[in-house]
C-alpha cells in the first residue's frame, strides 16, 4: 500500500496500524510542507518530534491523542522546528520528555528555523540501543549524529519503521552545518543505516521512504559527488564557498544558497582533516600530494 503524501495541516492521519501523522503549520524553503509529528501506538502512545510551539499544532496533537495515555514525548534532535512543543505538550498530557540530549550551540548558519531550542530539557536521555515501550509497541533509539551531534532516529520494532527526523528526509538531503554538524559523522551514520533492514522511513519532512536502502545509497553517492565537485572547483581556481555554490547547485532556490554553503563547508572541513585541502581565511586550496 502506498503511503500518502503529507496531508492537511492539523489532522491526525493513520498511515499504518501503529502510526499516525500530524503535519505542523510551518512550511518553508527549509522545512518543505512542515514538520511531521508522529503518534505511535494504539491504547497508549509515544509522540515523536512534537514540533514547533504552535498552539494550533499542539491542539491537533492533543486531539489525535484522544485521551489515551502518553508514555513518552520523543525528540530526534533540538532544532526549533522539532522540540519546542515538547514542554507545553508534556504539561498538557503529563508525559515525560525522552530522547535526544539537550544541546545549545551558537551556529552561524543561515537557517533561522534550525536554531537550537535552548529551553529543551529532557527527563531522560536515550543512548544508542535504549528503548521506550508501551502496549504493543517498542521504540529503539538509533544514534545518528551528523545533521546535529545529538540526533537520534527511532526504530519501531513491531513494524520495521524507522523515524528518521532530519537525518534522512523525504524531499531533500539534510543540511550538515558546522560547527555542530559533521560530515564524517553524517556519512558514518548513513553507513549504519545501510547495514540495517528497516522496511520504511518516516522522516520529519517530506514523503515516507519506501525503498530505504536505495535512497541511502543514492544519498551517500551524492555526497561523494559533491566532494569531487568541490575538489574540481578548487583545482579550477574557485576558492571561496560563495563562488562554488551557484555552479554546484544549479537550479537551487537562491534563498537556499546559504544552507548549501554550510554543507560545502562541512565537506571542506572533512577534506581538510584528510589533508587534501587547506584554507587561508575564506580561501581554500588543494594540498600538494
Amino acid at each position: 500500500m502506498a503511503i500518502p503524501a503529507p496531508g492537511p495541516v492539523g489532522l491526525a492521519e493513520q498511515i499504518e496500524p501503529l502510526v499516525a501523522r500530524v503535519l505542523a503549520p510551518n512550511p518553508s524553503p527549509y522545512t518543505y510542507t512542515g514538520t511531521q509529528t508522529y503518534l505511535v501506538g494504539r491504547s497508549d502512545l509515544a509522540v515523536i518530534d512534537p514540533g514547533p510551539a504552535d498552539e494550533d499544532h499542539i491542539a491537533a496533537i492533543v486531539a489525535g491523542i484522544a485521551d489515551r495515555p502518553v508514555r513518552a514525548i520523543m525528540c530526534t534532535h533540538t532544532h526549533r522546528d522539532h522540540s519546542p512543543a515538547a514542554a507545553p505538550l508534556s504539561r498538557l498530557v503529563g508525559a515525560p520528555i525522552i530522547g535526544c540530549a539537550a544541546l545549545t550551540l551558537d551556529d552561524d548558519g543561515p537557517r533561522a528555523d534550525a536554531a537550537f531550542d535552548v529551553a529543551y530539557a529532557p527527563d531522560r536521555v536515550l543512548a544508542d540501543g535504549e528503548q521506550v515501550a508501551g502496549d504493543g509497541w517498542t521504540l529503539t533509539a538509533v544514534a545518528t549524529p551528523g545533521h546535529t551531534s545529538n540526533h537520534l532516529c527511532f526504530a519501531l520494532d513491531q513494524s520495521g519503521a524507522l523515524f528518521t527526523g532530519d537525518h534522512v528526509m523525504g524531499w531533500s538531503t539534510t543540511v550538515v552545518s558546522p560547527p555542530d554538524g559533521d560530515m564524517a559523522d553524517y556519512m558514518a551514520s548513513m553507513a549504519l543505516l545501510l547495514d540495517r533492514d528497516d522496511r520504511i522511513y518516516y522522516p520529519a519532512h517530506g514523503r515516507a521512504i519506501e525503498t530505504p536502502r536505495k535512497l541511502v545509497r543514492g544519498m551517500m553517492g551524492h555526497r561523494r559527488q559533491r566532494e569531487g565537485q568541490i575538489l574540481r572547483r578548487i583545482a579550477e581556481g574557485t576558492d571561496r564557498i560563495e563562488e562554488m555554490v551557484p555552479s554546484m547547485y544549479k537550479g537551487l532556490d537562491p534563498r537556499l544558497y546559504g544552507a548549501a554553503g554550510r554543507s560545502v563547508l562541512a565537506h571542506l572541513i572533512e577534506l581538510e582533516r584528510q589533508g587534501r585541502v587547506a584554507r587561508s581565511g575564506e580561501q581554500w586550496k588543494l594540498r600538494a600530494t
